[in-house]
């Protein structure tokens, strides 16, 4: 059976989960989860969740899913040790260090790729699989065909998700929260930027949607898969996922017991489900409206809940009258409501409007506790409404109430079933015995002799009630079977004690098979895996330039440039072919400069077969390196003898990924635009392989399967998309003016850039000395003369004294104007 995998971001949301038929849940300690802002929970409450979920049967998987810095890769290690002690299951991973350092101090502790890793392909699994992964969460991008393929081909378990919120960006690949704010979403601390309002906009800055559309053109619907359930088990998936660990404890209720129940009538355990009610449930309990995602077709602008970032609710009527007089409004009910509800109005002018129901009277004027649907009631409402207005439920009481009872009543919802026997001889000491279905087994001997009775002798029936009462425990009595002498009597107090004793006995039983020995009992205890130091490190650094056409790769050679990376992704939705490959190459090999060619970051499957082949042929021109973007695109440049560089979305942020990467095969690490000054000279002064920083440039914010121009000005939802993206240029606006460049590759991926050129100009001459050997001018949003004019520049500042000169400070703030960044290199991210 597949697995139902929830989340829980506080212990209420772990009961929840659990209560209501998740088989596994998955959670954060207080360090490296990528959701820094749920409650979370310290040591001593992970290990009461692990054995509270164990005692169970269900699996505790925990997120160690953000990027770690090299300062807290003992904690990480320690923290890691901490789990496996504790009984985790499996551990969640983005970081490649963190897998190098997992592998190292707690090898026998599963580990899970997450979803951050941005595995899109079956090169991906593949890959992972060779590390030692033993499952792999996909990309929320996938398709129903594209998961069905790598199910079918995979070595170890696929998780997809299935209910909840969705990210815009590839996970994994998302700058935007830390370049806008500081908050890294790599470091579990996104600010979610996509939730608020943006303007699209063309070359001149006009509006190009107008009020065709809203403004929160960047907030995904929520994923909802109940109606496609049989096709994702029939896929081959082997976990479906709920996101939602900042979600309140109902939600987890509602969600995880609605998908329960469908999963156990597909798989027969249960014989039918109310398929509106399930719809009604997860629609009240949270919802931006609902999406397949990606599933099943591109939903081009149905994947956006553009008229509104947050819970819409549930439709339960129309006004159909205010009273000034009595500010009371009337409405037409087209669901039960209840006392205790709120209620957002949606007004025509104001937005919104939104009351607690209360003082319900119906049409009649008389006072009742509930409405329901066809009837009119009345009750009170402050501001003003107009008829027609439309009012959903955004908080059901009664829903609320429901599910609050499977996880704050004590007694636990979600019993396991036990065989009971119990042997009563005069004369002979009582015995009890407790059975699973798993085969725990506990059997108690009482210390009181059964005696004879004098009065009246003990029944089978009195037996079975005592020893039914488990009250709080996790158990509840299935078969019940008894030896009993005629007239014997066996105390009460006797058998209650008997029936503590067995739960007691049995939790431990039931316990056991997850105990872990301590590792320094032992002796098992492991420091940080070493990394290798490198020697004859470069005295200066070379300037490379990534250009996205043949024209832009000259015009670096020609100004200066020691390198060229070129290819991969367009930002014209251009294609290239074999002979630009061949004509970049040539040119730059004629005045002896590098060349490095470029993959594209998102290699679906189709995509992913062609740039192999091409691939082969880079390896007949001779290129020198090829840079890979995810751990699918490096087990494909594997295969060729090409030397390998891995690019920032590989992320690198710390000393023992790069040592991961070197042995990979990797030759040479892009740093993360994550990291500060202080951290890149700290991670270049021992790292194991060459260093190349990004310093000049619009940086990629998003990556994106969805396409604000195709989806809203192309209509690819209808199968088609007209292509506006090769119609000029365009921007998203934010609240603040700042303008986003919105540019698209060849695989119509749409790729969000920074509204600020990244600049180290001022500081180009420091790397050198950190010991990093390679800047980058990222090209590819610049033309010709923009090109060659950063290249002379950062060519002549490369050179100079780290304290400018006046004339050389007046030629810097001349260059760089108002609208430049140093990016993360002075502030870091949270």
């Amino acid at each position: 059976m597949i697995e139902l995998l929830a989340p829980a971001g506080s212990r209420e949301a772990l009961t929840a989960a659990i209560e209501n038929g998740a088989d596994a849940v998955y959670l954060a300690g207080n360090l490296f989860g990528a959701r820094a802002y749920a409650d979370n929970f310290d040591r001593e409450n992970l290990r009461e969740a692990i054995q509270f979920a164990h005692l169970r049967g269900v699996a505790i998987h925990i997120t160690v899913n953000t990027i770690v810095g090299d300062n807290e890769m003992e904690e990480l290690a320690d923290y890691l040790r901490f789990l496996y002690e504790a009984g985790a299951d499996a551990i969640l991973v983005q970081d490649l260090g963190v897998a190098r350092v997992a592998k190292s101090v707690v090898p026998d502790l599963p580990m899970h790729a997450s979803t951050q890793m941005t595995v899109h392909n079956l090169e991906g699994v593949l890959a992972l699989a060779d590390m030692g992964f033993s499952r792999v969460v996909l990309s929320r991008e996938m398709s129903l065909n594209e998961i069905r393929e790598i199910c079918r081909k995979s070595p170890v378990e696929i998780e997809c998700f299935a209910h909840g919120a969705l990210c815009v960006c590839y996970s994994g690949q998302c700058l935007m929260s830390s370049m806008i704010g500081g908050r890294s979403g790599n470091r579990g601390r996104c600010a979610q930027p996509c939730r608020l309002p943006y303007t699209l906009v063309n070359d001149e800055g006009n509006d190009v949607l107008g009020d065709t559309a809203g403004n929160y053109l960047l907030s995904p619907r929520d994923m909802n898969t109940i109606d496609i359930l049989p096709e994702l088990i029939q896929a081959g998936v082997a976990s479906l996922k709920i996101e939602g660990r900042m979600k309140r404890p109902e939600y987890v209720s509602v969600v995880v017991s609605t998908y329960r129940k469908e999963l156990d009538r597909i798989y027969g355990i249960e014989k039918s489900s109310d398929k509106e009610e399930s719809h009604r449930r997860l629609a009240q309990i949270f919802n931006r409206d609902f999406t397949t995602g990606f599933l099943l077709n591109n939903p081009g602008k149905n994947l956006m809940s553009d008229r509104r970032p947050n819970n819409r609710g549930l439709l339960i009527g129309r006004v159909t009258k205010y009273d000034f007089s009595s500010k009371r409004v009337f409405v037409k009910l087209s669901a039960d409501v209840t006392e205790g509800d709120e209620l957002d109005f949606w007004v025509k002018v104001g937005g919104r409007v939104t009351t607690a129901l209360t003082d319900i009277k119906d049409e009649k004027g008389h006072s009742v506790t509930e409405g329901k649907a066809g009837e009119e009631i009345s009750f009170p409402l402050a501001k003003t409404v107009k008829v027609h207005d439309r009012v959903f439920r955004v908080y059901d009481a009664k829903l609320m109430q429901e599910a609050r009872s499977t996880f704050q009543n004590g007694a636990p919802v979600r019993r396991i079933p036990v065989d009971c026997s119990v042997t009563a001889r005069i004369g002979k000491p009582v015995m009890v015995s407790f059975r699973t279905a798993d085969g725990a087994e506990a059997e108690i001997v009482s210390d009181f002799i059964c005696e004879k009775a004098q009065k009246t002798p003990v029944s089978v029936e009195v037996l079975q009630k005592q020893l039914s009462r488990l009250g709080t425990t996790v158990y509840e009595l299935r078969n019940f079977a008894a030896e009993l002498d005629d007239n014997a009597i066996v105390p009460v107090s006797v058998l209650n004690n008997l029936r503590r004793q067995a739960s007691e006995i049995l939790d431990g039983k039931r316990l056991e098979k997850y105990k872990r020995v301590s590792l320094s009992e032992t002796g098992a205890v492991k420091s940080l895996p070493s990394c290798d130091i490198r020697k004859n490190r470069e005295k200066s650094a070379k300037l490379v330039v990534r250009v996205d056409s043949v024209a832009k790769a000259k015009a670096a050679v020609d100004a200066g440039a020691d390198g060229i990376i070129f290819g991969g992704d367009s930002y014209s939705h251009h294609v290239f072919s074999l002979k630009e490959y061949s004509d970049v190459f040539e040119y730059a090999k004629k005045y002896n400069r590098t060349v490095d060619f470029n993959t594209p970051r998102i290699l679906r499957a189709a995509a992913a077969e062609k740039m192999q082949k091409m691939m082969q042929e880079w390896e007949k021109i001779g290129a020198d390196t090829v840079l890979v973007h995810n751990i699918g695109s490096l087990y494909m440049a594997q295969k060729t003898g090409l030397p390998v560089q891995s690019d920032f979305s590989l992320i690198s942020y710390n000393e023992q990924t790069i040592q991961h990467l070197k042995e990979l095969g990797v030759v040479r690490a892009t740093l993360s635009p994550e990291l500060n000054l202080q951290q890149v000279a700290s991670i270049a002064e021992k790292a194991p392989l060459p260093l190349e920083c990004i310093v000049y440039g619009r940086l990629e914010l998003m990556v994106s399967a969805y396409c604000v121009l195709g989806s809203f000005l192309g209509n690819v939802d209808s199968g088609a998309c007209s292509a506006p993206c090769m119609c000029g240029g365009f921007k998203l606006t934010d609240r603040m003016g700042a303008e986003f460049p919105v540019v698209n590759d060849a695989d119509c991926n749409m790729h969000i850039l920074n509204s600020k050129i990244l600049s180290m100009l001022p500081h180009a001459m420091k790397f050198a000395k950190m010991g990093v050997e390679r800047l980058r001018i990222d090209g590819a949003y610049l033309n010709e003369e923009e090109i060659r004019r950063s290249v002379t520049i950062f060519r002549d500042f490369m050179k100079y004294n780290e304290e400018l000169t006046e004339d050389q400070q007046i030629r810097c703030d001349s260059f760089e104007g108002q609208s430049f960044t140093r990016g993360h290199y002075f502030r870091g991210v949270l």
